[in-house]
């Protein structure tokens, strides 16, 4: 416990002081699930289509300037398509601007896909905007995605930003780490900010997708996604960081890490997506295993840290076999990897893939490995592989590379955005990771 909650410590002050930095106040408060985020039981037809709207309070604001700054938010509920086929309902926030756009042209738009916030309705990106910071007895989470949210609103950029399936929404597991489901919920939801009337958007403002971790692994899969699903979102950029391309490697990685409990939540989200997992499951899982689910599918990153950090998942099975070596060894579950796999199609637009070469929780190499598979489908690729110094625990060594290349990776997208061109690095690299 000791060393868990000195790790948590390391990231809320690491957020709160990148925060600081734009001269935002963070407030600590409680969040409750409001009854805007329960969906009708009939949805509109079109994917995209909003089902209602509400103002959303901006818990932050920039000192001596007066209005809601550093933009005008509304709390979003839109129709998306789910990876069964099924119309679902999603929620999420746009954020207008108070800042000009001075790229030229119309005021760009910027779907943000959050990374992991964790499964229980009150983790959602929308929520944490208005409580950046929640600790209570039942909850303890950071929203971290406000760095990247309020620096693409300080260049005069408008943000949406997606809640995914299912998280924020009741009656429905959030689809964690489902390559289809973030992909399609990035997309309609820019075409949602798109129908919101009293923005600044056009017809002509450039889209730009912007995710890190789970949120990389979103954008990546939108861009893949995107001519055929939604031709009439055409990308300018999109930033995929540290994308899980590859789930059978990332579900080793993470068992016994810090964060451990994200195997939960993958696994929860494809038992509700993938009905043919539940025969393997229920013949593999223990009394532990099935308490370990349900627990984990109401927790945030937070709770999960604390609650199952370093949890291993040879402790839920009833071999004593570990989660991906079951998987290995079971044809249903190596189908839905091979279903979930990134990289097998060409993403539309260019992209900046960046990864940290000593991350080892969403492991470097598969991220890699992404590149190398567009950079062969003829995607437009720009590689960053980001150098830094191994930090020793694999949370940290994943964590560390969102902040030391935000700046970078925003920058690259604002000049998408801007109409100015970029070149791909495929040539750069041998085409073995």
């Amino acid at each position: 416990m000791f060393r868990l909650t000195h790790l948590l410590l390391a990231l809320t002050v690491g957020t709160a002081t990148a925060v600081a930095t734009l001269g935002v106040a963070e407030p600590a408060a409680a969040a409750t699930v409001p009854a805007f985020y329960t969906p009708p039981a009939t949805l509109p037809a079109a994917n995209g289509a909003l089902v209602r709207t509400e103002p959303l309070p901006l818990a932050l604001s920039l000192p001596g300037i007066t209005g809601p700054l550093p933009g005008r938010a509304t709390r979003i509920m839109y129709r998306t398509t789910d990876s069964t086929g099924a119309a679902v309902a999603v929620t999420g926030a746009y954020i207008e601007p108070a800042a000009p756009w001075w790229g030229g042209g119309a005021r760009p738009l910027v779907a943000l896909a959050p990374g992991t916030l964790g499964q229980g309705d009150q983790c959602s990106a929308s929520l944490g905007l208005q409580y950046p910071i929640v600790i209570t007895p039942d909850t303890v989470s950071v929203g971290y995605e406000i760095l990247a949210i309020y620096k693409l609103l300080l260049r005069g950029v408008a943000v949406v930003v997606t809640d995914y399936v299912g998280l924020g929404t009741p009656n429905l597991l959030h689809t964690y780490v489902n390559r289809v489901d973030g992909g399609h919920a990035v997309l309609d939801a820019v075409r949602a900010a798109r129908s919101l009337p009293n923005t600044s958007l056009t017809a002509r403002s450039a889209v730009g997708l912007y995710g890190y971790s789970q949120g990389g692994g979103a954008t990546a899969a939108a861009a893949e996604l995107q001519p055929s699903y939604a031709p009439d979102v055409r990308l300018a950029g999109t930033y995929a960081g540290a994308p899980p391309a590859n789930l059978a490697d990332v579900a080793d990685a993470i068992d016994g890490s810090d964060l451990a409990g994200a195997l939960g939540w993958s696994v929860n989200g494809f038992l509700q997506s993938e009905p043919a997992l539940r025969p393997v499951l229920d013949r593999h899982l223990n009394a532990a295993g099935r308490a370990a689910l349900a627990d984990l599918s109401t927790m945030c990153v937070g709770d999960a840290l604390f609650a199952y950090g370093s949890a291993r998942s040879t402790a839920w099975t009833t071999s004593g076999r570990s989660l991906g070596d079951i998987a290995r060894s079971e044809p249903v579950v190596q189908a839905v990897f091979t279903k979930q796999r990134i990289g097998t199609l060409k993403p539309a637009g260019p992209v900046r893939l960046a990864t940290g070469i000593t991350d080892n929780l969403v492991p470097h190499r598969q991220a890699r490995t992404l590149a190398v598979d567009w950079c062969r489908l003829g995607g437009d690729v720009s590689y960053v592989a980001v150098v830094l110094p191994e930090l020793g625990r694999a949370l940290l060594n994943h964590f560390a590379p969102l902040l030391a290349d935000q700046d970078a990776a925003i920058g690259w997208l604002t000049d998408r955005l801007a109409g100015w061109f970029t070149v791909s690095n495929c040539w750069t690299m041998p085409l073995q990771p």
